[in-house]
């Protein structure tokens, strides 16, 4: 009996008060929802950058010398390419990183697992954010080592057009000449979509926009940008490797 009241009372103990800084903004980021507004925010960059990054691909049709001048520009900017680059990386590490201690974090508050596991309100996007997320970090690094670091293809620091132009145009038709890279493009562009319709979602319950109208206006938005976005980086590859971009 004496055993059985310990465990009840011990059973009634408050959980651990947990410790935050003094400075607000570091306190700010302990806690859940401080963590959920960074994901969110960090989130709408990345998909910011997505977007523009996906209107500069798609001047491959444009022509040759038309995607060879963009590219042009964007590396005649110098240092303030290389300030959005790590500002974008700062973003896309902080993501990753806040998503993860999110998960940990509702893990560590459910602790029991039941039988019946409730799937009702959620979906399969949902459930797998952290391990496509981690595909996707995957996904970015290659792209990086291919395209923007041309580690996995040294010849393409070799190319270049006519006018003395970095040959971007030639460069995206060599890379996605291969099948599996345009495979794994594909795949990573899949998940990248799926990710993009939950996060939207996400970001309206993260703002508590309760108006069901205005809240579905923004889901369904946001899916129908994500699919627009894949679709669009995708036809690079596919048309590549059909031999209309040659």
């Amino acid at each position: 009996m004496l055993i059985a009241s310990f465990m009840s009372v011990a059973s009634l103990s408050p959980a651990p008060v947990r410790k935050f800084s003094k400075n607000p903004l570091i306190a700010f980021y302990q806690s859940s929802i401080g963590k959920k507004y960074v994901v969110a925010g960090t989130g709408l960059i990345l998909i910011v950058y997505v977007l523009g990054h996906l209107v500069g691909n798609l001047q491959i049709f444009s022509g040759q010398e038309r995607i060879n001048a963009y590219s042009k520009f964007l590396h005649d900017l110098g240092p303030i390419l290389w300030l959005v680059r790590v500002f974008l990386l700062a973003a896309f590490v902080t993501h990753i990183v806040a998503t993860i201690q999110l998960a940990q974090e509702n893990r560590l508050a459910k602790p029991r697992k039941y039988a019946v596991t409730g799937y009702q309100r959620s979906t399969m996007a949902s459930r797998t954010m952290l391990i496509s997320g981690l595909i996707i970090l995957c996904f970015v690094i290659y792209h990086l080592l291919q395209f923007t670091l041309q580690v996995t293809d040294p010849k393409f620091r070799h190319m270049h057009d006519s006018l003395g132009h970095h040959d971007v145009y030639r460069m995206l038709i060599l890379g996605f000449k291969n099948p599996f890279v345009s495979l794994f493009y594909t795949v990573g562009l899949f998940l990248l979509t799926n990710h993009l319709s939950h996060g939207f979602a996400s970001v309206v319950q993260t703002l508590g926009i309760n108006n069901r109208k205005i809240a579905s206006f923004v889901a369904s938005g946001g899916q129908t940008l994500a699919w627009v976005v894949f679709i669009g980086y995708v036809s690079i590859p596919v048309t590549i490797l059909l031999g209309i971009i040659k």
